[in-house]
């Protein structure tokens, strides 16, 4: 074969194979927990993402390209998820990752994406770190971080409970010592006194041993920020150990959901969280997508399933600004964009890459979800101390 038509042929198949890459599935990787202790998170991640992915293919796709999730386990282990986060980079191909719950999986699965020059956005990690100190030019957050949540919470205290004596329960690793010290900043700027804190470790099987000093602090208010199966056996034990009488008990957002309220019972009853999502949200976009969510499903989504499906239209948006999948287009697109969320519609904030949105105080009252009180998203988001990039 000849020098000039081997070089044409060569021509030819690059040609073929970019004309490819511009019309066949854009790929996401999704590293979330589908065992162990946040199990539960990861199925509201993957319900989420399933129904947006479903709608948006069936309108036709991104750019006239059908989205293609590919899932890994994560196990909510930082060490597993920097693994999982590599194969889906180099094997898979993939354009775009999420998923991620752990928040110490969230900021080393970061750094995996700014090696590889691609792109995260998490859907439930709350650490203020991952869009503060420790930001990246590569991570997004469209869901609310702890110090969103603790406003939100804080100032439903405040009227109701004043000046209150607060006790910490949290989880030893980033995002438990993260959202107790963003509430408990919260909440002493609005009056409430510590009396005492504590951090178990995370899958923790007994909460008795702590029970002693939470006794001894005599609070009015007991604050955690456990979540999944670690909820079910905290709240109970403190019911059967009569802590909970004469106690306000509250938390962060992923403590009590859909997911685990019917474990939990009435224990969970009088419960108060601060939220970026409610199914109860009084909105058009929310009711169509509670209603589909519901019948897809079979139970109702919470604050991980909505964020998790908001996630892959704010994707959805950047891309169709950049008028391509190339990360350095896509994250200039993302940057101060706003899109179509059941919460209603959320900016990306360009300087830190932390979603804003309104927040909401809800009160778990006889195994449902109730809406008591409401934060504008300006008040609730705080400032922008991203120093990185």
């Amino acid at each position: 074969m000849n020098t000039k038509l081997m070089a044409t042929l060569v021509a030819g198949a690059a040609l073929s194979l970019g004309a490819a890459a511009q019309t066949g599935p854009i790929r996401i990787g999704v590293v979330t927990p589908l065992s162990g202790t946040y199990a539960g998170i990861g199925q509201q991640v993957k319900w989420g993402l399933d129904m947006a992915a479903k709608e948006i293919n069936t309108a036709g796709g991104v750019m006239g390209r059908q989205l293609e999730l590919i899932y890994e386990d994560e196990e909510a282990n930082p060490a597993v998820a920097v693994q999982k986060a590599e194969k889906l980079f180099q094997v898979s191909k993939v354009d775009f990752l999420t998923g991620t719950v752990n928040s110490g999986s969230t900021l080393a699965v970061g750094q995996v994406a700014e090696r590889n020059n691609r792109l995260i956005a998490t859907t439930v990690s709350f650490a203020d770190s991952i869009t503060a100190d420790k930001c990246s030019p590569n991570v997004f957050r469209v869901n609310a971080r702890a110090g969103m949540q603790s406003a939100a919470l804080a100032d439903w205290m405040a009227s109701t409970k004043p000046n209150a004596n607060v006790f910490y329960l949290g989880p030893d690793y980033e995002m438990g010592r993260s959202t107790v010290a963003a509430f408990k900043a919260a909440a002493e700027g609005k009056g409430a006194k510590t009396v005492g804190e504590v951090f178990a470790p995370l899958d923790n099987k007994d909460y008795s041993p702590f029970f002693g000093q939470m006794r001894s602090a005599r609070p009015s208010v007991v604050y955690t920020s456990v979540a999944g199966n670690d909820t079910v056996r905290l709240l109970t034990q403190m019911a059967e150990f009569g802590l909970s009488r004469n106690v306000q008990v509250v938390g962060a957002s992923g403590t009590v959901t859909s997911q685990n309220l019917s474990a939990i019972g009435k224990a969970a009853d009088g419960f108060v969280t601060g939220v970026g999502y409610s199914p109860n949200i009084d909105n058009p976009e929310n009711k169509k997508f509670v209603a589909a969510f519901e019948v897809a499903n079979k139970t109702k989504p919470d604050l991980y399933g909505a964020d998790s499906y908001g996630v892959l239209f704010f994707y959805k948006a950047a891309v169709e600004k950049a008028r391509s999948t190339d990360t350095d287009k896509v994250r200039a697109a993302m940057r101060g964009i706003q899109w179509v969320t059941p919460q209603g519609v959320k900016t990306m904030r360009a300087g830190d890459h932390q979603a804003m949105q309104d927040m909401y105080a809800v009160r778990v009252n006889s195994g449902q979800f109730e809406i008591v009180g409401k934060v504008p998203a300006s008040s609730a988001i705080g400032p922008d101390t991203c120093a990185k990039f």
